[in-house]
């Protein structure tokens, strides 16, 4: 089967690029809004890689991030964000790939091929 990208975001119109240019990568995505919302698919159907968005109300990124490497730390984690100074975050270094967003997105098309191919 198709491998799965959990795609979590805040932003609808992140959400809509990414899912369809992953999807046009050949990978299944699945979305969520928020950080409480990924955590529950993470547990329930657990992805095959997370893209996380960090400036999220509620629960910011980093704080999702550190609970799903303590569910599963060898589950690949790409922290995306508007702000590249967030890569200095203590926090962002457990993740596996840190990329600023951008209307361009081969840097993420191809940190996903990178784990998932």
């Amino acid at each position: 089967g198709k491998k799965k990208v959990l795609l979590v975001d805040d932003e609808e119109s992140i959400l809509l690029l990414y899912r369809e240019e992953i999807e046009e990568e050949g990978f299944a995505v699945e979305v969520a809004h928020n950080g409480d919302q990924a955590l529950e698919v993470f547990k329930g159907t657990p992805p095959d890689l997370v893209i996380l968005d960090i400036n999220m109300p509620g629960m910011n990124g980093i704080e999702v991030l550190r609970q799903m490497k303590a569910i599963n730390s060898e589950l690949p984690i790409i922290l995306s964000s508007a702000y590249p100074e967030y890569k200095e975050d203590f926090g962002a270094w457990a993740s596996d790939e840190y990329i600023v967003k951008s209307a361009n997105t081969d840097e993420l098309k191809a940190a996903v091929h990178k784990y998932l191919d």
